[in-house]
């Protein structure tokens, strides 16, 4: 019998949901539902749209609800309220209210016998529990994360706020100098300027001051104003042309030395390049919905992140042929 997914919202990410259900033998997508007009909406396999405000209703049809709103507005209210009545997983990703948000869905979980996965992605996700690794395993050594070359979405948003501007894509970038020298085990100390450059594409409104734009946006607090930023003024066939994907990835390194006077270094790295963030992270919440599923069969109740998840639940695989072909 097939995991039956149901999914909140319609986005990018929820159409990488249903891309990455179709290509899992062991589940089938049930409904999609939206806070659209559900007749508006047509999704690429065929699945039937339903109002989210009726979500309830399917109570006992879902295994699985995969959230795919965003972290500021959607998911603190969102996850919280279906988890009273369905298995729900998220990729909460405010880095900063993660425990207030476990705490909220943990509370709710508890009170109606459910279980939610939070935070699931690859920053936090996969990126977490590579930290964990190695701090766990090189407690002498450093942590370095560098996110890019990617599109950020939130600092994308930013730049389009700013008054002139039309259209805007941000890229993260590593300084390959503060890289190279993480992998060759030196431990340096970097700064935020250090780590990162920020690099815009903008299409500025006819008539707009050009140098007004790229003064804002590189002032821009919380954003742009503790990097070092690039700001390219392009036309918007050239935009269209190069910049309207969505690629990103990173690394994680861990730095460590062993040994009693400490005098052996060992760089650990994870790295990943993707062709579409959303597509990636849908992936990784599909993988994690297949656990939860697994999990809540077995009576698991409260809320979870990735560290708390054993890989064999994430595999299609029994645990038998785990130990076989993977072990």
């Amino acid at each position: 019998m097939k995991i039956k997914i149901g999914i909140a919202g319609y986005g990018n990410l929820g159409k990488g949901v249903e891309s990455a259900i179709h290509y899992s033998d062991d589940m089938e997508l049930v409904a999609v539902f939206t806070r659209r007009n559900p007749d508006d909406v047509k999704t690429l396999t065929g699945a039937p749209v339903y109002d989210l405000d009726k979500i309830s209703e399917w109570k006992d049809r879902i295994d699985v609800v995969i959230l795919c709103g965003g972290s500021a507005n959607d998911l603190p209210t969102q996850t919280p309220e279906l988890a009273k009545y369905f298995t729900v997983i998220d990729s909460f990703d405010t880095h900063a209210r993660i425990p207030e948000h476990f705490s909220n869905v943990d509370e709710v979980c508890r009170a109606n016998n459910t279980l939610g996965i939070i935070s699931v992605g690859w920053d936090p996700g996969l990126f977490s529990l590579n930290r964990l690794l190695g701090q766990a395993i090189l407690p002498n050594g450093s942590d370095y994360t560098f996110w890019g070359r990617g599109v950020s979405q939130g600092h994308s948003d930013a730049v389009r706020r700013v008054p002139g501007v039309k259209d805007a894509r941000q890229y993260t970038i590593p300084v390959e100098s503060a890289l190279a020298a993480v992998r060759e085990g030196k431990n340096p100390v970097l700064t935020t300027r250090e780590k990162h450059i920020r690099e815009c594409f903008v299409v500025a409104e006819e008539g707009a001051d050009l140098q007004a734009i790229e003064d804002t946006i590189k002032t821009m607090p919380n954003y742009f104003a503790d990097y070092d930023t690039i700001v390219h003024f392009i036309d918007q066939e050239e935009f269209n042309r190069d910049h309207l994907g969505i690629p990103h990835g990173g690394v994680v390194i861990r730095s460590g030395k062993t040994g009693m006077d400490g005098d052996r270094n060992h760089v650990v790295e994870f790295k990943i390049t993707l062709d579409s963030n959303p597509e990636f992270t849908a992936s990784v919440l599909v993988a994690y919905a297949r656990a939860a599923f697994r999990m809540r069969s077995e009576g698991t109740v409260g809320c979870k992140t990735v560290f708390d998840i054993a890989p064999a639940y994430l595999h299609p695989s029994s645990p038998e042929e785990q130990r076989k072909n993977l072990l």
